[in-house]
């Protein structure tokens, strides 16, 4: 595993390494290794997971759901 165990991360250290890592997110996928990448995916889905298990009731946006891009796709379409 690389870096510090999401676990024994606070709460701000935890944001800023998922801020960090979504940053970098894009430019792995173009330019890295495929180590490079298999690690960056390890490592992001460590922090997410960790968020998510500390953040289990955290707010969801309805335009991020299925039935909200479905409703945003229908109102789209009827703009046209």
């Amino acid at each position: 595993m690389n870096g510090v165990d999401p676990g024994r991360l606070d709460d701000q250290q935890l944001m800023k390494e998922l801020e960090t890592i979504h940053r970098t997110r894009h430019d792995t996928l173009l330019h890295g290794s495929n180590d490079a990448l298999r690690a960056h995916n390890g490592r992001m889905a460590q922090l997410e997971g960790e968020y998510l298990r500390r953040h289990p009731r955290r707010p969801i946006a309805a335009g991020r759901t299925r039935e909200g891009a479905r409703d945003r796709d229908c109102t789209q379409e009827s703009e046209k």
